[in-house]
């Protein structure tokens, strides 16, 4: 079979050792997760630009088969489809069918389009994968589960992700990606701007 330029580099960039780097890329999504605003540093994977190697361990970890996943605004080129088709199997979709979407906050919006769940099964929702230039511990404030009193975290938008926590149990749930760093804020999250709670 001859293998073109863009299917050789689809081959490369994934895990070196994928049960290993799995399970350790898994331990540390868990704990962004379960402490929002926590910020985690990812590894072992270079994914095709413009995806952060964060958000690509992301998609390598959590992603397959039967795994739905939009691509939104610059990421969706076929350098990104390449790779993580070969690398997780997920097939592309709608931002309406999505399990995961992955772009820049902009090219997501506006947020109404993604599953937010249902009564009888708040956890059919999507959770959006935010590419963002930079990610710290200032800026908006967080409160809830998860965290012992506050915590914060630069997000792309105040107004939307509170209007989402006030959906809860239904909503969406987020990742925030820049180079290797990852924080999470789950629909449980309140958010408030920074200086009052």
């Amino acid at each position: 079979m001859l293998v073109t330029a863009t299917s050789t580099s689809a081959m490369q960039g994934g895990f070196n050792n994928v049960p290993t780097e799995a399970a350790r890329q898994f331990r540390a999504i868990m704990n962004a997760i379960a402490r929002p605003g926590r910020i985690e540093t990812l590894g072992g994977a270079t994914p095709p630009a413009p995806m952060s190697v964060a958000a690509g361990v992301i998609v390598l970890t959590l992603c397959d088969p039967d795994t739905g996943l939009h691509l939104a605004g610059d990421h969706d080129t076929p350098d990104i489809r390449a790779w993580v088709q070969f690398h997780t199997g997920a097939p592309f979709v709608p931002a309406e069918n999505a399990n995961f979407a992955i772009g820049r906050w902009e090219a997501l919006s506006p947020l109404t389009i993604y599953a937010h769940g249902t009564p009888e099964y708040p956890d059919r929702s999507a959770t959006l994968i935010i590419e963002m230039d930079a990610l710290s511990t200032d800026g908006a404030i967080l409160t809830g589960p998860g965290i012992e009193d506050s915590a914060s975290l630069s997000l792309p938008e105040i107004e939307a992700l509170k209007t989402n926590a006030l959906l809860f149990p239904l909503g969406l749930d987020f990742f925030f990606c820049a180079d290797t760093r990852l924080a999470s804020l789950p629909r449980t999250t309140k958010v408030t701007e920074g200086g009052a709670i």
